[in-house]
């Protein structure tokens, strides 16, 4: 069995949509709704026209990590996908997405292919991450066709809002980090699973529309905050400012941020984030051999950093 685990807050529509593709799927599957306190009837409409939704309700908002374990812990399958409700999938997704779990033991996680709101552009294939653990999605913008989309170099592993996991490797590990509220918890967990000695893969040819839903508001104090907490918790967890290289590197691209993001928006919330972030990241852990994409230097880093933050 494989169980499909969808976390929702507040988005009735995008939810919706999403539910209606994964009842078109060719491959059998459970979906688990994980509820992460909506206010928008979201558990009330589910009964209504989702029946054969198991539904996960939390008491209070608790964010990603902690509402996706909880949908995880509902299930039993082998396999766990887990898909953000502003993903819409093409029929053969749960099929192509577990394909790599299913062929090759040693297989942990498999990232899936994203492409953006329109279609004809790539949003993601998974993460790559440079010598300070600053992630990046996998040939984003690169047009769908193109043959070196395909291209698995560099992949750290899937983003925590497509992905597949064996159920196994997750209970090893112990799942998401409940301490990251959002942002940033799909690179630890990759990094966890790689240390614990699960592959990543790919499955191109899972493919989905990343739609978008801008739960926090984009560029908004909240979304920024979190975005900071989870960037310098992650800094501190694996130890990175121990090495003088990504110690450098990382002082400047943070520093760059929070600087842009003061001059832009004129709002502190970045700053208070890394600091709140730092402070909680009180223990490290060994960053794993082969997760680092080493081609992307530090003028590659803050070229992609420029083009996800205007994009």
């Amino acid at each position: 069995m494989i169980d499909v685990v969808v976390p929702t807050y507040n988005g009735w529509e995008l939810l919706r949509r999403c539910l209606d593709r994964l009842r078109e799927q060719t491959e059998t599957h459970r979906v688990i709704v994980a509820d992460d306190a909506s206010s928008d009837n979201t558990v009330e409409l589910l009964g209504e026209h989702y029946p054969e939704a198991v539904v996960v309700e939390q008491s209070s908002n608790q964010g990603f990590s902690r509402t996706v374990n909880a949908g995880i812990a509902a299930g039993s399958g082998e396999v766990v996908v887990v898909l953000n409700n502003d993903v819409e999938c093409r029929p053969t997704f749960v099929e192509r997405i577990a394909e790599p779990l299913v062929a090759d033991p040693s297989v942990g996680s498999v990232a899936a292919l994203l492409l953006q709101a329109d279609g004809t552009a790539v949003d993601n294939m998974g993460l790559e991450v440079d010598i300070t653990l600053a992630p990046f999605p996998r040939h984003w913008g690169a047009a769908p066709e193109n043959g070196a989309v395909r291209d698995t170099g560099g992949l750290l592993g899937p983003v925590g809002g497509a992905a597949a996991y064996r159920r196994a490797a997750l209970e090893a590990v112990g799942g998401f980090d409940e301490s990251i509220f959002a942002y940033g918890e799909d690179v630890d967990l990759a990094l966890r699973l790689l240390d614990a000695g699960w592959a990543p893969a790919a499955a191109p040819d899972a493919v989905g529309i990343h739609l978008g839903s801008a739960t926090f508001g984009r560029h908004s104090p909240k979304q920024v905050f979190h975005r900071g907490w989870s960037r310098a918790y992650v800094l501190r967890k694996y130890g990175v400012l121990r090495h003088p290289r990504a110690l450098s590197q990382a002082i400047l691209a943070e520093a760059g941020s929070v600087a842009w993001q003061l001059a832009v928006t004129r709002d502190a919330s970045g700053l208070r984030g890394r600091i709140a972030g730092w402070r909680a990241g009180h223990r490290e852990l060994p960053v794993p051999a082969g997760s680092v994409n080493r081609r992307i230097g530090f003028r590659e880093t803050l070229t992609r950093r420029r083009s996800y933050r205007d994009g």
